[in-house]
């Protein structure tokens, strides 16, 4: 799939809400394409006392769900439009679902790709590969 294509999709999953007092979801979406061809989708969850959810989280799961581990391609996007580059945290979450991800592509602003390998070096867990 084109990088402008799980863009779109990312965009039009995001759907800002406002939830209890001081809590948001949806203002941040991400569409990851598996190395199987599917599309999982997720949005963000933020709650004041710093319990939440990455959106790139939240596709994993769905994509976990159908059985699926391996992600070809991950984007994740602002409500604004700005795509934004996944967190440490997600970073190494995409990495420990499957070994094979370090060669997944992630989606950066202005649309290139790059490794998750190139933006997660020095691997500390190697000696479990």
């Amino acid at each position: 799939m084109e990088n402008d294509q799980l863009y779109q999709i990312a965009l039009e999953t995001t759907a800002t809400q406002t939830l209890k007092k001081y809590g948001k979801a949806g203002h941040v979406a991400c569409a990851l394409e598996t190395s199987e061809g599917n599309i999982y989708t997720g949005i963000c969850i933020d709650v004041p006392c710093s319990i939440g959810l990455c959106a790139e989280q939240s596709a994993i799961a769905d994509m976990l769900k159908h059985g699926e581990t391996k992600i070809k391609k991950i984007v994740a996007v602002f409500e604004d439009g700005t795509i934004i580059a996944p967190c440490g945290r997600c970073r190494e979450f995409i990495a420990q679902i499957n070994q094979k991800n370090m060669n997944t592509d992630i989606v950066l602003d202005g649309q290139d790709n790059k490794k998750l390998n190139k933006l997660l070096p020095d691997r500390w867990d190697l000696k479990w590969d």
